[in-house]
């Protein structure tokens, strides 16, 4: 069952004022999954905001940034590197004034199944690059022009 887009807001509103409480910076990994062979990059969307992202999530309490990347493209999009994904960038995500956000690279992937679909991620899947789909968020379009074009990544998000 999809929510509604205020269902949606208000979740997203609890949840962001229930983190802030319980981790007052938070921290954050995305990952540029990039597939060499078909020249394509992987994408999830959530069922709680709009938009395609770079899949990631939080960092948990007691967790490294390296185990935060492996355990959210295994959750997020059923994928295992082959190798670990190497840091690009980190960023202050202003908008949110709290949260950091850690960028990593990989393009030794291997994909274990599809994702069933669940109560956080309505779709996971790899588009072309040059037939990214609607509703790519600003930050996932800038990160993925500034990995293409080879340029030192911004410090925001």
């Amino acid at each position: 069952m999809r929510l509604s887009f205020r269902a949606r807001h208000l979740r997203r509103a609890a949840l962001r004022t229930f983190f802030l409480f319980k981790r007052p910076m938070t921290l954050g990994v995305r990952v540029i999954v990039h597939d060499r062979n078909a020249d394509s990059i992987f994408l999830v969307r959530h069922t709680y905001v709009d938009g395609w992202y770079l899949p990631g999530g939080g960092v948990e309490r007691g967790q490294t940034a390296m185990e935060a990347v492996y355990a959210e493209l295994w959750e997020e999009a059923r994928l295992k590197p082959q190798t670990d994904p190497r840091l690009v960038g980190v960023f202050f995500n202003r908008r949110a004034r709290h949260d950091h956000v850690l960028l990593y690279f990989t393009d030794d992937c291997r994909r274990i199944g599809e994702h069933p679909g669940d109560r956080e991620i309505a779709e996971a899947k790899a588009f072309p690059l040059s037939e990214l789909p609607d509703g790519v968020t600003a930050a996932t379009q800038r990160r993925i022009e500034e990995w293409r074009a080879g340029k030192p990544p911004a410090t925001d998000w």
